[in-house]
């Protein structure tokens, strides 16, 4: 191999379109449909709109999902070969909880940036309608023995040990292995820790139900969004939605102290969607006629201890990565935080965005202005179909830094599952 093979250039990835379902929120109108269903139909989506039916349009498809049952074992490629796209397109699968969709973009775009393909598509798909539901473990184990026994009366001897109790399925928990608690009690430990106010969080959700409903509104997303089984909407966004009426919500999580502040309208809702992004080389773009929305010029990702660190004091909260993943990006890239026009945090609770703004201002960035902040709302009013929401943030994010008139910088800070956390920077030159 030539040293020119071991040291290529880097190239600009172009962030060219996405397109998604509209997100529904769980046991709802996508109850029956699966993680391929509903992702084939967002890639099917932009398939159509950016003209990619013909062999070799497309260079790779990465996706994920994060509950998967085993038949999704092959997730990305069994997408395509349900889809428009050509059979012939390779594709892989990738997880990282919550960040999954922006960590496929990530993905896609450094194959780009490689010159090891011109053009890419990347996603995600969850739904918590179709949770896989385990086999009970100790049928499992019985099932497991008559399988190794030899003869059958070995078989039938271990078969008999099974009881009704178990058949009782293995339902998934929304709960951190290493804990014991669920997300949003987390979440409730680190606003505890940055003192962040129920009024606050109540008002960050307003915004965001306000926000996304005047960008449908507009016609913002009509180029994004994707009707499928009857929405043409994300179901979960209340137009109507005002600090007084969140106000008389009652808490959820964080109910075994004092004062709880975190209720279902300052949490996102369980959720099912799907959501993809076309990614390319800027030639790429040109040759088809095609003007970039956007690029992405930088990524980190970072991990907290939220076993054995600080969480009590908030530092190492199971949602604080991006404060330490941010900071280290923004170095790098000779930034901070007002070098940018739009941010989008992730709002996995609204209490998790304050307290990230929190730690940012703490660790010298600065504040962020709020008209700057999910200007067409998020996850608190889309909702958040774990790999899906990347996907949305980049494709949103690109598409309103193309309507500025003037160069623009854009942050994604995403959270996720298990400590981490996943940052992005998109440029519009």
């Amino acid at each position: 191999m030539s040293p020119q093979q071991l040291s290529p250039s880097v190239r600009r990835v172009a962030i060219v379109g996405g397109a998604r379902i509209p997100f529904a929120r769980s046991d709802g109108p996508y109850a029956t449909a699966s993680n391929q269903q509903m992702l084939t139909a967002a890639l099917d989506g932009l398939v159509e709109r950016y003209g990619l039916q013909e062999p070799g349009a497309v260079g790779e498809f990465v996706a994920g999902a994060v509950l998967k049952h085993s038949r999704d074992f092959n997730l990305a490629r069994e997408t395509v070969l349900g889809s428009a796209l050509h059979p012939r397109t390779p594709a892989y699968d990738i997880q990282q909880a919550c960040g999954t969709g922006l960590q496929a973009v990530i993905a896609a775009a450094n194959k780009i940036a490689l010159g090891q393909t011109e053009s890419a598509v990347a996603g995600g798909a969850d739904t918590a309608s179709d949770a896989p539901l385990g086999v009970n473990d100790r049928l499992r184990r019985i099932l497991l023995e008559a399988r190794r026994a030899k003869t059958a009366g070995a078989r039938l001897k271990a078969l008999a040990k099974v009881r009704p109790s178990h058949l009782v399925p293995d339902i998934p928990r929304n709960a951190e292995p290493r804990t014991g608690l669920s997300m949003g009690e987390h979440a409730a430990v680190t606003a505890r820790a940055w003192g962040i106010g129920r009024a606050a969080q109540d008002e960050l959700a307003a915004a965001s139900h306000q926000r996304l409903a005047a960008a449908y509104e507009r016609g913002f997303f009509q180029d994004l969004v994707i009707p499928f089984r009857g929405l043409a909407r994300d179901q979960n966004l209340r137009p109507g939605s005002t600090v007084e009426k969140l106000a008389a919500l009652k808490p959820v999580f964080g109910l075994d102290h004092p004062d709880p502040t975190m209720t279902a309208g300052n949490s996102t809702p369980l959720t099912d969607g799907a959501a993809t992004v076309l990614l390319a080389s800027e030639e790429w773009a040109r040759e088809r006629g095609l003007t970039p929305l956007a690029y992405l010029t930088a990524y980190e990702t970072a991990a907290v201890d939220f076993v054995d660190g600080d969480v009590a004091g908030g530092e190492d909260g199971l949602l604080m990565a991006p404060a330490y993943a941010v900071p280290r990006m923004l170095e790098r890239a000779g930034l901070d935080l007002a070098d940018f026009e739009l941010i989008e945090i992730h709002e996995a609770f609204a209490s998790q965005v304050l307290a990230t703004l929190a730690a940012w201002e703490k660790r010298g960035l600065g504040t962020v202005d709020r008209d700057r902040l999910n200007v067409a709302g998020s996850s608190l009013a889309t909702g958040h179909p774990f790999a899906a929401t990347g996907a949305r943030i980049v494709a949103t994010l690109a598409k309103l830094l193309a309507e500025r008139d003037a160069p623009a910088r854009g942050l994604i800070s995403v959270c996720a599952a298990g400590g981490q956390g996943v940052t992005a920077i998109l440029e519009r030159a």
